[in-house]
């Protein structure tokens, strides 16, 4: 199960119906797709983020435009990359970096632990999502070297 969407993001679901109870109104249960536009994601049939009801859970960002292109070959400008695409997607779905509860970040070099704090402190404000770090020997499309996904919570 470790190995399907489902057991991957399992882990996740129930810590947000432990975390916040009270997110799902009744009626408000419906999923709801988010996305930019461009979507980059769309060709690979994966949602950007789905918003459920006060909560919107954001698929991994990566070092990549909205076209779609990879910016550049360095982590440094991948890792500013990733980080600006959790913003647009959480914005495009009322939400921001300012409202994300938990993330979680990969990345194919740990030695690059420096620079997720950097810009960890950068990006979001205290408190501090609950984080996750985790060295991957690859990610989705060769060259990419970090994936940032979140659950935020809907601004009121």
């Amino acid at each position: 199960m470790k190995n399907t969407v489902f057991g991957r993001m399992f882990p996740a679901l129930l810590a947000s119906a432990l975390l916040f109870p009270n997110a799902l109104s009744a009626g408000e249960s419906d999923l709801k797709q988010i996305q930019t536009t461009p979507d980059p994601y769309a060709q690979y049939g994966i949602s950007q983020a789905i918003r459920v009801g006060n909560l919107i859970f954001v698929s991994g960002q990566v070092g990549m435009d909205l076209e779609g292109k990879i910016v550049g070959d360095d982590f440094d400008a991948q890792a500013e990359q990733a980080f600006k695409m959790l913003g647009l997607v959480l914005e495009a779905g009322g939400s921001g970096l300012d409202r994300v509860a938990k993330v979680t970040i990969y990345v194919t070099d740990m030695s690059k632990f420096p620079t997720i704090v950097r810009l960890r402190e950068k990006y979001f404000k205290k408190p501090y999502p609950a984080d996750t770090i985790v060295e991957v020997s690859a990610l989705g499309l060769p060259g990419l070297k970090i994936e940032i996904e979140a659950i935020g919570v809907i601004r009121p």
